[in-house]
């Protein structure tokens, strides 16, 4: 994966039936420019569209079915695992039924599938999620707990642990989202003995077989029972392998169950829509958990789309102190409203402003109830965006600064006595002539409080 958007080159065709269904579904994977992954239901009326968001799950009971205006698809993780994985961020998948084909079980069909029509890269950028602080997630419902570790890059480890006999604690790790193909999306879905008996008798899986999934078996079976489930499965004879696992297929991968759980997280979590920037830990995951996490990262993501505060050291050593920050502005107290600079360069300058109750303009806004006027707020970070302006030219104690117009001013919360306002100016062009557009946002305690577009042109004083 790069941090690019990608497409697939041209379409592919995938049959099968449907794991719960049985019914034969034919579905295609079609370029899309934009719209992320779409899914469209070519056997109703209208042939409905279902986005690919977390926000649109309607059921984790038996995979994860998406829905949207009353149509739904389900059993969708193995192929958003495998477009997540190989970097496709935009395809429209057509399908004629109402669940994804189960194949051979696995992510591998598809992957294939997709590689052989080639990757297309496209003009946008992926939007990515980046994991500041360890951040902790527990499915109160299902009991899967997830953690979520601070990294340059995404990474997975899964742990397993039913309790079994037959299936004991194990666990898989994918480092490289690289390493998707060859070593996560050939493992099969995998299930219990008496939960897929339950699953037949209730008449809930229709189109599984012995040859897409492996079946973990934790009690003796007698020859009546060997016999019932090679007349179900249609085979001449059913048995249990030493490792309690029914014959009918080799296994892939020692930790072929973990690594299977590993495939589902990436599918359920590819519905989040943006690259996640950290380490995921997961201990027993299934599709109920793991959308859960996805929704919560989705709030997380939605925060993360609004402006963050700088991250500075309050208590570190300024770039520039208040006699710095006079050396190159013209304004001076009672009217200087910058105490600090902590970051600049060509493009952006981040300095505070801490205030306090002995500032002037208390005494009159508000008697009894002191607030920091608005005005003098879009006043103090106008002066902030003077430190990068004025260091443009060679003699900035020559310079005025003046304003030319304020756009899209927005008072979020009162800013208080005591507060310590923090700033950030971004050029949105670069400063021609002395002309210096910026946009500005002001943050109390890591929440934004204002935000402005501010343009500004610095005239040379005029001798008198």
């Amino acid at each position: 994966m790069t941090d690019r958007q990608h497409t697939i080159a041209k379409a592919v065709a995938l049959s099968g039936v449907g794991l719960h269904s049985g019914a034969q579904v034919r579905l295609s994977i079609a370029p899309a420019e934009s719209g992320g992954i779409v899914f469209i239901r070519t056997d109703l009326d209208g042939q409905p569209r279902i986005t690919a968001s977390v926000l649109k799950v309607v059921d984790t009971s038996r995979g994860t079915t998406i829905g949207q205006e009353g149509a739904t698809v389900s059993t969708i993780e193995h192929v958003m695992a495998a477009l997540y994985a190989l970097g496709i961020s935009h395809a429209e998948i057509s399908i004629d039924g109402p669940e994804m084909p189960i194949l051979d079980g696995s992510s591998k069909p598809i992957v294939d599938a997709l590689l052989s029509a080639g990757i297309k890269e496209l003009e946008g950028q992926r939007e990515v999620l980046t994991i500041h602080d360890n951040f902790t997630f527990t499915d109160e419902v299902s009991g899967a707990s997830y953690l979520i570790i601070p990294a340059e890059t995404t990474s997975y480890t899964v742990m397993i642990d039913y309790n079994s006999r037959v299936l004991a604690p194990q666990h898989a790790v994918l480092h490289d989202l690289k390493d998707f193909a060859e070593q996560i999306s050939p493992s099969r879905t995998f299930c219990f003995l008496h939960e897929l008996e339950y699953l037949l008798d209730k008449q809930l899986i229709k189109g599984g077989n012995l040859d897409n999934a492996l079946v973990f078996v934790e009690e003796v079976l007698d020859e009546a029972h060997q016999r019932r489930l090679a007349t179900l499965f249609d085979r001449p004879d059913v048995a249990v392998t030493r490792e309690g696992v029914l014959n009918n297929v080799e296994t892939r991968f020692a930790n072929e169950p973990a690594r299977h759980k590993l495939l589902d997280l990436i599918g359920d979590l590819a519905l989040l829509g943006a690259d996640i920037k950290g380490h995921i830990i997961a201990t027993r995951p299934g599709h109920a958990g793991n959308t859960a996490l996805g929704k919560a990262l989705a709030t997380m993501l939605k925060e993360s789309r609004r402006p963050q505060a700088p991250r500075i050291d309050l208590n570190s050593k300024p770039l520039m102190d208040v006699n710095a920050i006079m050396a190159r502005l013209p304004h001076r107290p009672p009217f200087l409203f910058v105490d600090k600079i902590f970051e600049l360069s060509e493009t952006h300058v981040v300095g505070i402003k801490n205030v306090s109750m002995n500032e002037p303009f208390f005494v009159g806004h508000f008697p009894g109830a002191p607030v920091m006027p608005g005005v003098l707020q879009i006043e103090a970070m106008a002066q902030v965006g003077g430190i990068l302006v004025l260091g443009t030219v060679p003699d900035p104690e020559n310079w005025l600064t003046y304003f030319l117009k304020m756009d899209n001013v927005k008072f979020r919360k009162m800013v208080l006595p005591g507060d310590t306002l923090i700033f950030r100016m971004d050029l949105l062009s670069p400063i021609r002539r002395g002309l210096c557009h910026m946009q500005g946002f002001a943050y109390v305690n890591n929440e934004l409080v204002m935000e402005a577009e501010l343009m500004a042109q610095i005239q040379r004083r005029t001798e008198t």
